[in-house]
């Protein structure tokens, strides 16, 4: 048997540094993960996003919560975190996004039963 080893072209390794290179730069230059926010926590609340908020476990749901007032509070004093503390691209967690997939697909699938 012969094997065939298919390596990414120098183009596509260079492309994808400089797409996640930009993607970190666009992370930092939005500013909310000076504040201790995680992507997660700046989503647009529609009526899709409060149910995914009203799901989430306790525990996470206190943590969103503290670091939106704490978001607040530094905002209203016009001061931001340490540097240590601001959260890092690499550690940003999608914590709200299964939740919200769901009520999405829960909401499309009642549509479809009440369209029959």
């Amino acid at each position: 048997k012969k094997y065939i080893i298919v390596l990414p072209s120098p183009k596509t390794a260079a492309t994808g540094r400089l797409l996640f290179t930009f993607k970190k730069w666009y992370y930092n230059a939005c500013g909310f993960n000076k504040l201790g926010l995680v992507r997660d926590d700046t989503v647009y609340e529609n009526t899709d996003v409060k149910e995914a908020i009203r799901r989430l476990p306790e525990p996470v749901y206190n943590d969103r919560m503290f670091r939106i007032r704490r978001a607040l509070d530094l905002s209203m004093k016009h001061q931001i975190l340490p540097k240590d503390q601001w959260t890092k691209y690499e550690e940003d967690v999608h914590y709200l996004q299964p939740y919200l997939k769901e009520v999405i697909r829960e909401r499309k699938e009642k549509e479809e039963w009440q369209r029959k």
